[in-house]
């Protein structure tokens, strides 16, 4: 938005665009609810897998719903804007249309992840000036391919094996409905109905959108909106310049790996430079691309990574706009599995994510201790439970994540239960819907005592899940981190990893993280996520503390004694003198390894 503003005094007063600057914010929340309550899937009703924006003419991301997966924040809608402006051209995307895309080649994520987006024209005119793009991203439940819920699929090694993809094809043209497209969509998805349920929530959600932004260029003036815009841009990257300005020039590094596929770990391996008010996330040490679907594209996966990464560290408290990472450079070569080729399988294309963020922020936590957390899970955890109803036949598939424990910082415990950072805070689907809908009770849901790594500041706890199958069907599995245990930062010790434990009916068990498996009637499912890392050593937290976590039962009196150095008596009370000697013993142990 650089069109001349002319010099009146609304354009100018800071409290007019300060007004003006929270309206613009409510749209996409607003917008947000809309779809929660008319979608039809209970991934969008409930799990709330979708992404809410403006951006503006050239894709920069104006606006975004604060309930927002992060994995979007990295700006998903704008980079579905400038694929459509490059294949259609800004001119000829006029008032009325509605552009559909979920292209591996540029979006960079699973093909259900597909972005909806109608141009904002001043006038609400065919040809009016152009004032941005009202995009919605929603995760569609299926879109054909091998496997029912399309990114679910754990075998495959292409991406035409994933499913349909639609490379920014018009939905409505000029406002009517290109009604082909909507039974190509349905016809290639195994739930139809719940698909075209959601897409209408999503259509719906699109236009009030754009009109709600209309609105305000009418009583407003396209002059005012553009200035706000311009105003909120400003504001993010000052914030943003402000934290990178205290980071001493140099490069920090910094290192991890992944579980990969076929047994095979694939390194992780970041430089974040800071240099001249920039910073440089540097993502060329990372592994090749993987036969299977456990990649991303580049803005889908390096630039994504990167920028969550960022968010957290230098603009965590602003509303997401490009402003935030307008002082960011992302370098990482092609081939990588977060720079796949466009032929690439992406069905699990957020699931390494998680730890490439997490070492990221090791890296910065170099140059800046007090901004970044100790390791999280880190996993996405998807444990996909799909198959045929067996009063109907119909086919079903329940996808769902893990939740589990973040990592502790200098001054606070880790959180927990919470899912990856690249979700937020995305809730559960009610367990009663679930097993109203599907084959299986959720038997057990509890927290893993001890899964927290040790510290002055423990690290939060993982869960235990546990399904019992109730008629044939299958899982699919995509966990990461079963062998890269979340690290500790300042002493603190790691976090336990996490896996799924399949137990037959006869008792036999299978411990897994990727993979698809056949149950029974009578097999249980332990789902187990992990822990944060803690900060600090764990002998220097407060008795009070650990004894309180004894209490409510998030560490065990054996783990209190090794590796807090609180003793307790036989009747459950602390003991002063072993805890003395056991803490002195404990300090002077770091201090020898020191």
């Amino acid at each position: 938005m650089s069109d001349a503003l002319p010099e009146t005094d609304a354009v100018r007063d800071p409290i007019e665009i300060e007004i003006l600057r929270h309206e613009i914010l409510s749209i996409p929340n607003q917008i947000e609810r809309n779809i929660e309550r008319s979608a039809f899937s209970p991934l969008v009703q409930e799990y709330k897998d979708y992404s809410v924006g403006l951006v503006d003419p050239e894709g920069a991301l104006i606006a975004q719903s604060r309930g927002s997966l992060p994995i979007f924040v990295a700006n998903a809608l704008g980079t579905g804007v400038r694929e459509a402006i490059a294949v259609h051209g800004a001119g000829a995307l006029r008032h009325g249309d509605a552009i559909l895309t979920n292209s591996a080649a540029t979006l960079g994520q699973h093909l259900n992840n597909v972005v909806l987006l109608t141009p904002v024209r001043e006038g609400g005119e065919a040809n009016g000036a152009l004032l941005g793009f009202f995009a919605v991203l929603v995760h569609w439940i299926d879109v054909g391919g091998s496997a029912p819920g399309s990114s679910t699929g754990t075998e495959t090694t292409d991406i035409w094996q994933e499913g349909l993809q639609l490379p920014c094809v018009r939905l409505l043209d000029g406002g009517l409905r290109v009604e082909d497209m909507f039974r190509l969509c349905a016809t290639n998805s195994r739930f139809p109905r719940l698909l075209l349920g959601d897409l209408e929530a999503q259509l719906a959600g699109c236009l009030l959108g754009r009109d709600m932004v209309l609105d305000i260029a009418r009583r407003r003036g396209a002059a005012m909106l553009r200035a706000t815009v311009e105003t909120m841009r400003r504001q993010a990257r000052e914030a943003a310049a402000d934290v990178i300005a205290a980071i001493p020039a140099g490069t920090y590094a910094a290192e991890s790996f992944l579980d990969g596929e076929k047994g095979l770990s694939v390194p992780i391996r970041v430089a974040v430079r800071a240099a001249d008010g920039r910073l440089t996330v540097d993502l060329s040490g990372l592994g090749p691309q993987m036969a299977g679907p456990s990649n991303a594209g580049r803005n889908g996966g390096a630039v994504a990574a990167a920028r969550i990464a960022a968010k957290y560290v230098l603009t965590p408290e602003e509303p997401v706009s490009q402003g935030d990472f307008d002082l960011l450079d992302v370098e990482a070569p092609d081939g990588t599995f977060l720079t796949a080729s466009p032929d690439a399988p992406i069905g699990g294309s957020g699931n390494t994510i998680p730890t490439v963020v997490d070492t990221i922020l090791r890296a910065i936590g170099g140059a800046l201790p007090s901004h970044v957390a100790a390791a999280h899970h880190g996993t996405y955890g998807v444990h996909t439970l799909f198959g045929r109803l067996p009063q109907t036949g119909e086919l079903f598939a329940n996808l769902d994540t893990v939740t589990g424990g973040w990592g502790a910082t200098a001054e606070e415990d880790g959180a927990f239960p919470l899912r990856s950072n690249a979700h937020g805070d995305v809730p559960d689907i009610p367990v009663e819907m679930q097993e109203a809908l599907y084959p299986f009770l959720l038997i057990r849901k509890v927290l893993r005592p001890d899964s927290g790594g040790p510290g002055r500041r423990r690290g939060g706890l993982g869960v235990e899940k546990e399904y019992r199958i109730v008629a044939p069907c299958k899982v699919g599995l995509k966990f990461e981190r079963g062998q890269c245990p979340p690290w500790g930062l300042a002493g603190g010790g790691a976090g336990e990893t996490g896996f799924v434990e399949i137990v037959r009916a006869n008792g036999e068990s299978l411990r897994a993280w990727k993979g698809t498996f056949a149950l029974e009637p009578g097999d249980r499912m332990r789902v187990l996520s992990g822990g944060g890392g803690g900060y600090g050593p764990a002998f220097a937290r407060e008795i009070e503390r650990v004894l309180a976590d004894l209490e409510a039962g998030y560490v065990s009196p054996e783990q209190a004694a090794l590796s807090y150095g609180v003793v307790l008596t036989a009747g459950g009370r602390l003991d002063q003198a072993a805890t003395a000697a056991r803490r002195s013993e404990l300090g002077a142990s770091l201090h020898i390894q020191a």
